[in-house]
């Protein structure tokens, strides 16, 4: 159960999974997300749910490797099987035919919206995405996003591929030249923080998916709390899509410190285990 069908290499650093898991295909929706783990001790990961299919009872997730327990999910190869796979978990993605609804993706925050754009096209909505990464190398998923919008735009911190801007440029572009209904913003805190001050001004209703601290994904750890518009909430189970005018977006990003720095020293450890390993086959060979 749980086999891994295919794993693509999109960047450097991200890779697509497509994992057989036809109880949580049936019932996926847009917006809600799971979470695996490698082995029976590993650590929990939650992953947006970034495609489905009902029919083939699979999951599509996009990692990025940042840090030990998603370098080992990149160690396993097609036919492996994840310890487990627990989902669909949150709260799917408010669907209804808006208008002109604007979805920003950043980094790996493309993978998510790309659901939501299928979704809210199939409603009859006019779907216009922006999708950014730092440089070419770590865009992915131009071709897809192309299929299920009615406008792409693509842009790049460094300008190595498309046009140089970060992704509330054009952002602010359409606001001011268009009736946007709706926004959505996924992707780093940070970028999410500013689509929220970009779309503010306007009065445009901007949703936010804030899946990125997590631990059980049932709201038991508390790891997730959030406070949206004074009250505190648990992203895995009251969201994980908010409003963004109303998230605390300083204490959010306070917070993801903390959890950064705890995995960059996990981080240390498994790549001093690994050299370990290493040098004790390279011996005993």
């Amino acid at each position: 159960m749980y086999r891994i069908l295919a794993k693509t290499t999109l960047t450097p650093v991200t890779t697509e999974y497509l994992i057989e898991a036809p109880e949580v295909a049936r019932q996926a929706k847009a917006g809600q997300f799971v979470v695996l783990r490698v082995h029976e001790q590993g650590e929990r990961i939650p992953l947006t749910i970034a495609d489905y299919d009902r029919e083939a009872g699979t999951i599509t997730v996009v990692a990025q490797e940042i840090g030990s327990s998603t370098l080992r999910l990149k160690s396993l190869e097609v036919g492996d099987s994840l310890a487990s796979f627990t989902g669909p978990l949150g709260r799917p993605t408010e669907i209804e035919p808006d208008g002109t609804v604007v979805l920003v993706g950043g980094g790996l925050g493309i993978a998510p919206i790309y659901p939501i754009c299928r979704t809210l096209r199939e409603a009859g909505n006019h779907v216009i995405a922006i999708i950014g990464a730092r440089s070419g190398e770590l865009l992915f998923w131009e071709d897809k996003m192309r299929e299920v919008t009615d406008e792409l735009i693509v842009v790049t911190d460094d300008g190595s591929y498309a046009r140089k801007a970060l992704v509330t440029e054009p952002l602010k572009e359409l606001l001011e030249s268009r009736e946007i209904d709706r926004v959505w913003g996924i992707g780093p805190a940070i970028m999410m923080k500013f689509v929220t001050l970009t779309t503010k001004p306007y009065g445009v209703e901007t949703i936010v998916s804030l899946n990125s601290i997590m631990v059980d994904g049932t709201g038991m750890c508390g790891a997730c709390r959030v406070v949206v518009g004074g009250r505190t909430f648990f992203a895995c189970v009251d969201g994980p899509e908010f409003d963004g005018h109303q998230v605390d977006w300083d204490l959010l990003l306070s917070r993801q410190r903390y959890y950064v720095e705890e995995e960059q020293r996990a981080l240390e450890l498994f790549q001093q285990s690994s050299q370990q390993a290493e040098s004790q086959e390279t011996s005993r060979s």
